[in-house]
Order: C-alpha cells, then structure tokens, then sequence
C-alpha cells in the first residue's frame, strides 16, 4: 500500500500527495532558515524566534494542505484546462519570486 492510497480529498477520492508534500518542503525551508534569523535581528530571543517560524510553517502547511489536498480534484478527473492551470503556476511564481526577493532585502 503507497502513500496514494493514504491521501483523500474531502469526497474521498485518492489525491496525488506530492505536490502537497514538495510545498511543505519549501514552507519549511523558508520559515525555518530565514525565520529564526529575522527574528533574532529584530530583537527576538531565539525561543521566540522559533516559536514563530514553527508557526509560519505550520500555518503554511495548513494552507497547502487545504488547497492541494481536500480541495483537490481526484486523480481520474482527467487533466485540468490549461488557461487556469498556467494562470496558477504564474501566481505561485510570482509569489515565490517576491518572497525571494523580500528575504534579499537587507535588515534594518
């Protein structure tokens, strides 16, 4: 039995989890590398600061798991349109590139 056949959407139709799983990744790359740094920078203890950053991941998490999970479509409902497909990768883009780009911002 793989993982597949542990992962549900709220119909209960298996989902693909590795999408899921690669943006809890990155949630925890980022909120735990540059979290605790920030934080300690703006005058945190280092308690707080993870604290925190533990926090942002798990609030990310959350959020993934909302949308590529339990709102996800299941695996036999064929492919998605590609308009709203590219229109979403071009979001998270986006969205990656300006949180990249926020953490390149010198601190104060």
């Amino acid at each position: 039995m793989g993982v597949e056949a542990l992962v549900h959407n709220r119909h209960g139709d298996r989902v693909d989890p590795v999408p899921f799983l690669v943006t809890a990744g990155l949630a925890f790359t980022f909120a735990l590398s540059f979290g605790p740094i920030y934080g300690l920078s703006y005058g945190l203890t280092l308690a707080a600061s993870l604290a925190l950053s533990t926090l942002a991941f798990a609030a990310a998490t959350g959020i993934a798991y909302q949308q590529l999970v339990r709102c996800a479509p299941p695996l036999d409902a064929g492919p998605l349109p590609p308009g709203p497909r590219f229109e979403r990768l071009l979001y998270a883009g986006m969205a990656l590139g300006v949180l990249i780009v926020a953490l390149t911002v010198p601190l104060l």
